[in-house]
Parts: structure tokens; sequence; C-alpha cells
């Protein structure tokens, strides 16, 4: 179970969801003349998109970099190219906070350092203090705070210097919460109060909810349950008003999750569900996946441990389909006491210990707090005593990191001189002048008996200083030859382990290589195309070692079958999603006899489900696939939303596939077979969508089917083995020095 907090301000942008602006977006970037207005355009789109599209919103920004980057080393107009560098530090900033949640850590760090470069360039002293903003919550995330508060006291001096009462206040919140991971809880609440005095100053009731939310979370951790109730819903009051559904879910979350702790279930079920609701309706992902995860805690402290797996797995779902990997970690934790309690240790085991690695590879004491305490328990169950006290050491030193035993009565103090400080405009000046006497009066005397205490402590401390150094000094010789044995040691054992990352690295990518092979194997061979279509090409062009496309190739009773098909994904997942619809049009043909295009498609779908339902979690892959059937002058095809292209006399005659792919699919209908009579010099082309999405070009943009279409066009007169160099060289030219973004298969036959 967890709450929702606001911790930290995320600097320069924030992740919107307005999507009506994306059409017009779209269209600067296929009209306009202005690169900077295009690399605008895509930083923006990416923006807009990615709380449901993560993938493509990366891919967005960076070809919004690439195009800049590409511009800048030509542009010579200073404000133009300040234009571009603004449009690169929008992308750079994103990405690096992206990647924190992915645990990338090292490019996020040379991204928001990047960020700082390029606003440093610009000389914008608002965007300089944002940029230091996200490098203090970059450094914060890994654990350095020393680092990470460096950073955010930078920022706030040139926010104070330009007087940013909004961004102070943000900096503030996130100085409070770094001081609070180290367990200075006072300096927390001072700094989060200063922040609210600042907000109610500046009436937003926003970022004012915000700071209501963050008080009472401090003081949930604090034990004081009535007050962190109390300030739970003042932010919601403020959330009502704005009208913001997924902060108002949050809020729902957070006080849900005061109830839950009190073990009143049905007025905690009641806020969780709420939170559900309207996170739904804004199709809000985090409240989603948090909802349903307080849910499913909910029912598994009722004891219904299969409406909780239930709940998890939706859960689970949501999570997957994020690149913040802490979602996953709650999800594996709640997954691993589940089957914990059923007695399943394996289980619980394995989700724990996917668990405990995300949190160590993103630093996250809480987390392998809580997870290597699962791990022990498991561990212990079976029977594995060595390992478990070895997880509980881990569990007791993270315990200990987090733990402040002096931090515990603070925050009454701090509440009542808050309270103290919002009613002293109305006190009358003599009663504020006696308390400064008495202050007064009060220091003075601090200040004799501190002295007077000073003094006996120094000659103290000095005595037995004197008296150490004689002792350390005799030992300082043997320290420093250990030290130098364990530093020799260290040393050996670095290299030990570089050289086994080399050999595993070589493992993996041997094995990858093999896997190609295997790959390979089951693609139809040169010989035997050409063989039954003499004038045929095929370009095949996976991204990565492996792929998700593929092209088939069958002979049956004097029919010739071809396909080019796309799998979901690409890489290794994309090519295993791939060896088992292989099979399904090999069995469909082979086994069942059949030889319609559109049949073969409905038995290729019906073996494809089967398999992955096998599987205990539901899999939702599949493929797109352009499927052909030639005899004589006769072609059949059906589709899967690839179509098929015949080019004849100079005119392409396109005809359209169904619009639903092989595999799972709502309301699923027959595939259609095509008939078509051809005539000699007759071009036929099938392909995946990879050549036609792929970025590139001056611009960055998409190459498009209007392009593919006027290329296949132009190279009729071509024989075929020149038209897949010429395919292949314009799809090269085009992508330049951008990355390939997908698998790319086209087939081509002539009659």
């Amino acid at each position: 179970m967890k709450y929702f907090i606001f911790l930290l301000v995320f600097p320069v942008f924030s992740f919107g969801q307005d999507y009506h602006k994306i059409d017009s977006l779209k269209n600067i970037i296929e009209t306009s003349h202005y690169d900077t207005l295009v690399c605008h355009s895509y930083a923006t789109w990416g923006t807009i998109i990615y709380s449901n599209k993560p993938d493509s919103a990366i891919i967005l920004w960076e070809t919004a970099i690439a195009l800049a980057e590409k511009n800048l080393q030509t542009e010579k107009n200073k404000k133009v190219k300040d234009r571009y560098l603004y449009s690169i530090a929008q992308c750079t900033n994103n990405l690096g906070l992206v990647y924190i949640g992915m645990g990338k850590t090292n490019e996020a760090e040379k991204l928001l350092i990047k960020t700082y470069e390029s606003f440093q360039k610009i000389n914008n002293k608002e965007e300089i203090g944002n940029a230091l903003n996200s490098l203090g919550y970059f450094y914060g995330k890994i654990g350095e705070i020393k680092k990470s508060i460096d950073f955010y006291e930078e920022s706030l001096a040139i926010f104070k210097s330009i007087n940013k009462k909004d961004q102070i206040a943000a900096v503030l919140t996130n100085l409070a919460f770094r001081y609070y991971d180290i367990g200075q809880v006072k300096k927390a609440l001072k700094l989060n109060y200063e922040s609210l005095k600042i907000k109610e100053s500046l009436d937003n009731p926003k970022s004012i909810a915000y700071s209501y939310n963050n008080l009472a979370f401090i003081y949930n951790k604090q034990g004081d349950i009535e007050r962190a109730l109390e300030y739970f819903n003042k932010s919601l009051e403020y959330r009502l008003k704005v009208g913001d559904k997924n902060d108002i879910s949050d809020s729902y979350n957070n006080i849900g999750q005061i109830y839950f702790d009190q073990k009143q279930y049905k007025i905690a079920l009641d806020f969780f569900t709420k939170a559900l609701k309207l996170a739904k309706e804004s199709n809000y992902k985090v409240g989603l996946g948090l909802s349903l995860l307080n849910i499913g805690e909910i029912y598994f402290s009722l004891g219904e441990n299969d409406k909780s797996l239930e709940y998890f797995f939706m859960a689970d779902e949501i999570a997957q389909s994020m690149t913040d990997k802490r979602e996953s970690i709650k999800v594996f934790n709640s997954l691993s006491k589940v089957y914990f309690k059923l007695g399943n240790y394996d289980k619980a085991r394995s989700y724990a210990t996917k668990s405990l690695i995300i949190s160590q590879e993103l630093g996250y004491p809480e987390f392998i707090k809580e997870s290597s305490l699962l791990l022990s328990d498991i561990l212990e169950r079976q029977q594995n005593s060595k390992e478990a006290l070895k997880m509980y050491k881990l569990h007791i030193t993270m315990r200990d990191s987090l733990n402040n035993e002096s931090t515990q009565k603070v925050t009454a103090q701090q509440q009542a001189k808050y309270e103290y400080e919002k009613q002293k405009t109305i006190d009358d000046a003599e009663y504020l002048k006696q308390i400064a006497i008495e202050k007064e009066a009060k220091s003075k005397q601090k200040v004799i008996t501190y002295a007077t205490a000073g003094g006996l402590i120094l000659f103290v401390f000095f005595s037995v200083f004197v008296f150490n150094r004689l002792q350390v000094t005799k030992k300082q010789k043997v320290i420093i030859e250990f030290q130098k044995q364990e530093v020799e040691g260290q040393k050996e054992k670095v290299e030990e382990a570089h050289s086994e990352l080399e050999v595993k690295n070589k493992e993996i990518t041997d094995s990858i290589q093999y896997a190609k092979r295997i790959q390979n194997a089951i693609l139809p061979p040169a010989k035997l195309v050409k063989e039954y279509l003499p004038e045929s090409f095929i370009l095949y062009k996976p991204k990565d070692i492996v792929a998700g496309d593929f092209y088939w190739m069958e002979h049956k009773d004097g029919n010739v079958l071809f396909a080019a098909a796309d799998c979901t994904g690409h890489g290794v997942p994309g090519a295993m999603v791939s060896v088992v619809c292989n099979n399904g049009l090999n069995r469909s043909v082979r086994e069942y006899g059949l030889i319609d295009p559109g049949k073969i498609l409905d038995k290729t779908r019906q073996i494809v489900i089967e398999e992955f339902a096998k599987s205990e979690d539901e899999v939702k892959d599949g493929m797109d696939i352009a499927l052909c059937v030639l005899k004589g002058n006769k072609l059949l095809y059906a589709g899967a939303h690839n179509p098929l292209w015949i080019i004849r006399g100079g005119e392409l005659i396109e005809t359209k596939a169904n619009k639903q792919p092989i595999g799972q699919f709502d309301n699923p209908e027959p595939y259609k077979t095509h008939e078509l009579s051809l005539q000699k010099g007759d071009t036929i082309y099938i392909f995946s969508d990879g050549y036609v999405d792929q970025f590139g070009g001056a611009k960055g943009k998409k190459f498009k089917s209007v392009a593919f279409r006027e290329l296949l066009l132009s190279i009729q007169e071509k024989n075929m083995e020149e038209q897949q160099g010429i395919i292949h060289n314009v799809f090269e030219s085009w992508k330049g020095n951008l990355e390939q973004i997908d698998d790319v298969c086209v087939v081509g036959v002539r009659m």
C-alpha cells in the first residue's frame, strides 16, 4: 500500500494530455518551412502523448534533438540557434526525467547535464534555475543527497535573485523532502511551511493543495494520524475547487490509506473505488495502478486471496505499460505476499526477487527494505537459512538508514509555530514586546550556561585528546599496512568482476546470434524463392540482430503461397512471437491442407490464440500480414492490416486488408479472400510498416505511404534485383544518422 505524494516538482516542462493540439502540431510538421517550429512541434507532441504512449514520445523527443543538432552545425543566426538549443533542452530534460524512472541513471545524468549546458548558452536565468532543479531531483533519486541539496540551493538562489515566487516555493518543497530523506524532519517541516506561506500569498489553490498533501504525509509517517487526516482533507477541499480529476483521485487514495491503516476497510474501499473511477475517466495510469493496488490490498487483508490477485494482476498490466519501474516494484511485492500466504513459495520468491533487483537498480531504500524482508521470510520457509539471514541483515540496514528516533515529537512543535505565525499580525504590540524581552533574557541565560558547560567539556576533551593521540600514533602504521593490502585486494576483485562482465556480455550476444541462426532457418531460402518466383526480390532489414518481421513461402498443388508478416515488437521479443506465428501458418497449410488465404489466416489466428492461452499471463501479441496465393495468372490475397499493391501500366491498384490482427481482438470477423486476375508485366508488392514509418530526411519526418508509392512507380522499368537495390539505398539515404525504428520487410514479384 502506498500513498500518492507530491514529493518533487518536475522542472521546466510537465507532461499533459491536451490531445486537441496534436492535429495542429502534425500540420506544422507537414507544412512548415521553419525547422525551429518543426523541432518545437515534435517536442511538444511527445510531451502531450507521454502518459499514454511513452515509447512514441521518446522517439519524438529524440527526433527533435537530432533535427535541432543537425541544424545547429550550420546555423549562424544567434536567435535561431537559441531556439534550437531551447528545443534540445526541452527534450533532453524530459528524456532525463523519464530515464530516471526507467533506471537508466547514466543516460539520465548525461541528458540533464546537457539540458543545463543548453540553457547556459541561451543565458536564461529562469531556465538555468529549472535545469539545476532537475539535477537536484536526479541526484536525490540516486541517493547522492548532499549533491542533490547543493543543486537545489543553487536553483533556489537563482529564483530568489529574479523573485520567481512560484519557483521558490517549488524548490523549497523539493529541498524539504531531501531533508526528510536523511531524517531531518524538523527542517523538512520548516521548509514545507515556508513553501505553503508563499503559495497562500500567491493564492494558487492547486499548489496549496500539494503542500497540505505533503505535510499530511509527514505527519502520518510520524504517527500523528489525526493531523494527517485533517491535512489530507484540506488538500482534497482545494482540489475539488480546482476540479482536476487526477489530483482528486490521488487525494481519495491518500484518505483511503489512512482508514486502511486503521483497519476501517469498508470506508477505505469506498475511497479507493472513487479514486479508481476518476482515474478511469481521465485515463490516469498512475492513479489507475495505485487504486487497483490499494483495492487488492483490502481484499488481501480480508483473506479474499483470489480477488486480491485479480486486482494485483490488473495493476501489473498498468505497471507494464509505464516507463517508471517503481510501479512494478509495488505490484511485485504485493503479488509475493499473496503467493507466500497461499504457500506457493517459488512464485512468492520469484516476485520478491524481481522487486529487489529493480529496487537496488533504482537505489530506493524503502523498497529494498520491504523486498528483502519478504525474501527473508520466504527463504526461511524454504529452509535456506543462510540466504534468509543475508536478506534479513539487508532489511535491518535499510530500516536503520530510514529511521530517526529524535524526530517523533517535532511535528507538534512546528505546527504550533506555524499557527502562531499566522495569528501574530493580530496580536498587540505590547504583547510582542514582552515576548521579545523574555526571549532575550532566556537567550542570555542560555549563553552563560552553555559557556560554562562548554569550558568544562573543552578541558575534558583536550585531556582525552592528548592521551588518544599517543595511542593512535602507535596503531596508524598497522592500519595503513592493512589498508594497503585491502586496496590491492579490491583492485583484483574489480578486475575479476570486469572480466566476468565481459564474459557474460559475450554469452548474451552469442545467444542472440544463435537465435538469429534459428530464425534464419525458418525463413525460406533464396534458392527456393527464386525457383518458384524467379522475377522477385525480398528486402529484409531487421532493426536488431533478430526480428519480429518475417517472410514466408510454401508450394502446394501448383500454388505458390508467399507472405510478408509483422509481429508485435522487434528484437528478441518480436522474434519469439514470429516463431509462434510462422508455425501457425505452416500448420494451417501442411496439417489442415488449406489453400484459401482467408481461411489460412482464420486458422492461423486460432492457433496463435491457443498457443498464447497456455500462458498464465494474458498475452495480446500477434501479427499483421499480407498473404498471397499465386497460380498461373490468378492471385488470391487476404490481409490483416497489411495491404496488397499491384502496379499495372503506370497505375497502382490497392487491395485493402481486414482491420484486425492475427491475435486477440474484440468481435473478430473471418478474413476476406480477394481474387484478382493478373496480366503480364504486373508487379506485386507486399510489405510491413517499418519502411514507411521510418523517420529521416532533412526534417526528421516519416517516409510515409505516399512517398513509397511514388518510389515504386518510378522504378517500374528496372528489373527486380535493381528495384531491391534502389529501395534499399533510398531507405538508407532517408534514414541518414537516425536510428532505424522498426524491422523492414518488402516483397516484390513481377509476372
